[in-house]
């Protein structure tokens, strides 16, 4: 299975824009180099980077990414069958607006800025996992992950619609992209997820985390990862992204990039 980076979708000027009373970013490309500037310029380290991930499938290709691998960002296209899946995998279930709160869940936000889900799997990368050990202090990521541990999910959707630093690295990052893009009030049929191994528990295990923004909250989508296993491994993957994409239809024009150390 290959991944198409052809697919994803660029940004041409940014800022802000109103859309139905809504704050719209213009769609950031998936685009490794791009992301890891718009990561560095809100306090990442630089020993932390994202990568393009051309094969999900074959071993010889996932050879030359490099490791650990912290996290994931799938791009796809939103199709009927998509649709279909997470109405049925939602069904039932409520959004806590007051839930999330504390060092134990995942640091989860809904996304309310639209065509920003880029920036929301970013940061669901960012936030979570073994990626949090490499945020600069005093950086915007360190007191946006300060604020968001004890906040719940309503407030951190506010943390994002209010930080005007966050708003304005985002454009001048995403005005360099390679491709023509849309305006940032047009509706696009492409959409980010990441999938990322979260903070080990005391027995040095972790969970496997769908986040996207969209959704009802996070979604857990294993247990038991290992110190030594990362976002790459086998079962990780068939646990995550490769079944995402079996569910969501198998559609095969999507694009992957790598939070990756190294």
């Amino acid at each position: 299975m290959m991944a198409d980076p052809s697919s994803s979708a660029a940004p041409t000027s940014v800022h802000l824009a109103k859309s139905e009373g809504r704050i719209s970013f213009v769609p950031l490309e998936a685009n490794p180099e791009l992301l890891t500037q718009l990561a560095h310029k809100l306090g990442l380290s630089p020993a932390l980077q994202f990568c393009d991930v051309f094969s999900l499938t074959e071993p010889e290709m996932l050879g030359f990414i490099p490791r650990p691998a912290l996290a994931l960002l799938l791009v796809f296209p939103i199709s009927k069958e998509y649709e279909e899946y997470r109405a049925t995998e939602d069904e039932g279930k409520e959004l806590d607006p007051e839930g999330g709160k504390g060092e134990k869940e995942p640091v989860w936000i809904r996304q309310t800025i639209r065509n920003a889900c880029g920036l929301m799997a970013m940061l669901h990368g960012m936030l979570n996992g073994t990626a949090r050990e490499f945020i600069t202090p005093d950086s915007t990521l360190s007191t946006l992950l300060s604020d968001a541990i004890p906040a719940s999910y309503s407030q951190r959707s506010k943390l994002l619609e209010t930080d005007e630093f966050m708003a304005k690295s985002y454009g001048e990052v995403a005005v360099r992209g390679d491709t023509a893009a849309p305006d940032a009030k047009d509706d696009l049929d492409l959409h980010y997820v990441c999938f990322v191994k979260g903070t080990p528990d005391a027995q040095g295990k972790s969970r496997l985390w769908e986040l996207d923004g969209r959704r009802k909250g996070p979604l857990m989508r294993m247990e038991g990862l290992g110190l030594e296993d990362d976002i790459l491994t086998q079962e990780a993957l068939e646990k995550g992204p490769l079944k995402f994409l079996q569910r969501a239809g198998g559609d095969m024009r999507f694009s992957c990039v790598a939070l990756v150390q190294g």
